[in-house]
């Protein structure tokens, strides 16, 4: 009988906990702060508060942090979460503590992120968060992300359990939190936004959360299918092949798509600052099949993860600084291939769904925010509404 029970006692022991289904409700990709050191404020013994916006709910959250941008390590001191009232104010008894390793308190190590524990904060979609992080030695060169949309706030000393802070600035960009994650208890569609400044939300009204992302997580709340998560990983001035603003998309392919928990689709826009900056640079234009290139390479890392692809078409810009006719004919190429493709899971026809029925190289006038380049709030909500949501099944 005793091989018996200590195989009995091998399987008890064996049996695997409940399980977690995590996934990415909240991202803002991790860049290099380039910032000049004289226009950098000093986070010595500072509390950072930053406000974000779910798109998904569930029944516990957790943060990433990163450090995966810098070269020493970063000491954090408290950080707390709380459901997020108005002007950066936190909702009374919501206020959480956050741990990392069972601790509060932690060391981020030289280019890597830290997971926290598990915390017992209940979120709907379309909860917002404040969430803020004490910084008792500073930090000269964090991980940031450059554009928020939003605005956040640096104080002095540790502020993260106040309601309200005192004696606070605003700052611009993200610092140090990179994504809030939510368990669930089946697993959910989480879907990347990979992209420029277009994705990033740059020019939409600050505050709003009118990002087409955002607006695409709305979407889906009204269409009864509440479980699924949004990531926005744009950045502006990104593009697929040569460096921008933070690594190219093939770059950081791994990091901000595979990695992402939950993963089940990537919505891909890239291509127009490949385009353009090679215009206004005076360099050689990057072809059609050089950008399909980049596309293919990425349905197949995805497709090889189970994940699959839609690619959007490359909106239109006639009338921006860096257009020209020989650039145009490289994205007329590119959208060509996008609407006709059957290597991609689908497409979505953005450059169509705010052209200029006159004129389809130029953006709509009631789309454009005024540089011929970036949507506003109205060509955001355009590009979120030409989304079949069938797509994401």
């Amino acid at each position: 009988m005793r091989p018996v029970l200590f195989l009995a006692a091998l399987a008890l022991s064996a049996t695997p906990a409940a399980a977690q289904h995590w996934s990415r409700s909240w991202m803002a990709a991790p860049l290099v702060w380039t910032a000049a050191a004289d226009k950098r404020p000093d986070l010595t013994d500072r509390t950072v508060r930053q406000v974000v916006r779910l798109s998904s709910g569930g029944v516990r959250i957790r943060l990433r942090l990163s450090n995966e941008m810098a070269v020493a390590p970063l000491t954090i001191g408290a950080v707390h979460v709380a459901l997020a009232g108005e002007d950066g104010a936190t909702l009374p008894g919501t206020d959480r503590v956050v741990a990392f390793n069972r601790v509060q308190g932690t060391t981020l190590s030289p280019r890597a992120p830290l997971l926290s524990d598990p915390i017992d904060l209940p979120v709907k979609p379309l909860t917002r968060l404040t969430i803020s992080i004490h910084l008792p030695q500073g930090a000269a060169t964090p991980t940031v992300h450059a554009y928020a949309a939003a605005t956040n706030w640096i104080a002095p000393g540790d502020q993260t359990a106040a309601i309200n802070l005192t004696g606070a600035t605003t700052i611009g960009p993200r610092l140090i939190l990179s994504a809030v994650e939510v368990e669930t208890a089946r697993p959910a569609p989480t879907i990347v936004t990979l992209g420029d400044s277009i994705t990033d939300g740059v020019r939409a009204t600050n505050d709003s959360n009118r990002r087409w992302p955002d607006l695409l997580a709305e979407r889906f709340q009204r269409a009864g299918r509440r479980n699924v998560a949004i990531a926005n990983a744009g950045i502006s001035a990104n593009r697929l092949l040569s460096e921008g603003e933070g690594y190219n998309a093939l770059a950081r392919f791994d990091s901000d798509v595979l990695a992402v928990p939950g993963v089940s689709h990537v919505v891909i826009l890239e291509g127009v600052n490949d385009i353009g900056a090679a215009t206004a640079q005076r360099r050689p234009l990057p072809s059609a099949d050089d950008l399909i290139g980049a596309y293919r390479q990425m349905i197949a890392r995805a497709r090889g993860n189970g994940i699959k692809v839609i690619l959007a078409t490359i909106l239109p810009y006639k009338g921006a600084g860096y257009w020209s006719a020989e650039g145009e004919a490289v994205r007329v190429a590119v959208n060509d291939w996008i609407r006709t493709t059957d290597e991609a899971d689908g497409m979505v026809d953005l450059a169509n769904a705010i052209a200029d029925r006159a004129d389809p190289a130029r953006m709509a006038k009631p789309y454009d925010v005024g540089d011929a380049l970036h949507p506003n709030d109205a060509g955001f909500a355009a590009m979120a509404a030409a989304f079949d949501l069938r797509l994401f099944r």
